[in-house]
């Protein structure tokens, strides 16, 4: 016959079997997760406002913080745009490509942190259909950012960036020289929380909402940025 004592230490064990077994998954569904992660918003940006080195630089501090966070992805890419230039120290004027963010991060899928397809393609992520919102723009983490509303407001992304993901040809400095400068300049920036001071297309676009007010570490908070921007995994 089983005593009283003997049935609760068996009912003792079992559930702290159960509870392992569901850390234990939780802990696997995680780390699957991660192992997924291919979209991140940086959740710091280098410190020196729009300055990130050059999209070397940003591509470097992307894989930075991947690593960082425990992904084991190397081919990170910072989602943003160079401008056109003409050289006109020579003889003859020479123009310098841009570069479109678009055509820097692979062709997706890409998922956040936790897992949630954010789009399925470049077409995709560049429509309506993206899923990039204050619940899935997640940091390297899996934890949010501050969207319009939150102190501080975090919701302007640096991208350089019109709404299709291309370099700007409005003219003026658009990409905060190239994304050297920690001083004078603007960069296009978009709301990752699609959310403005107005219902209008820019207002609530995720990568081109309007220009920021400088690229000083101190300038870039007017607006409700921090100089974060977004990362993909590309091929």
């Amino acid at each position: 016959m089983v005593s009283g004592k003997q049935n609760a230490r068996t009912i003792a064990v079992g559930a702290a079997a159960l509870s392992l077994a569901i850390t234990g998954s939780l802990i696997s569904t995680s780390a699957s997760a991660m192992d997924d992660m291919s979209f991140f918003i940086t959740s710091a940006g280098p410190g020196k406002g729009g300055d990130l080195g050059g999209l070397e630089g940003a591509d470097a501090h992307c894989a930075s913080l991947a690593a960082a966070a425990g992904s084991e992805k190397t081919n990170w890419k910072a989602y943003l745009s160079l401008t056109a230039k003409i050289d006109r120290s020579g003889d003859s004027p020479k123009v310098i490509p841009g570069v479109d963010a678009r055509d820097r991060i692979g062709s997706g899928p890409w998922h956040n942190a936790k897992g949630v397809l954010i789009a399925s393609s470049v077409a995709e992520l560049h429509s309506d259909a993206n899923a990039i919102n204050l619940e899935n723009g997640l940091d390297e983490k899996g934890m949010p950012v501050n969207g319009r509303g939150a102190q501080p407001n975090k919701h302007d992304i640096l991208t350089g960036s019109t709404p299709q993901g291309q370099y700007s040809t409005a003219g003026g400095d658009t990409t905060c020289s190239g994304w050297t400068s920690s001083g004078e300049g603007s960069a296009i920036v978009g709301h990752h929380d699609k959310v403005g001071l107005s219902e209008d297309r820019h207002m609530v676009s995720w990568n081109s909402a309007h220009g920021s007010a400088g690229c000083g570490a101190d300038a870039l908070p007017r607006t409700g940025g921090d100089g974060l921007f977004y990362c993909f995994a590309g091929e």
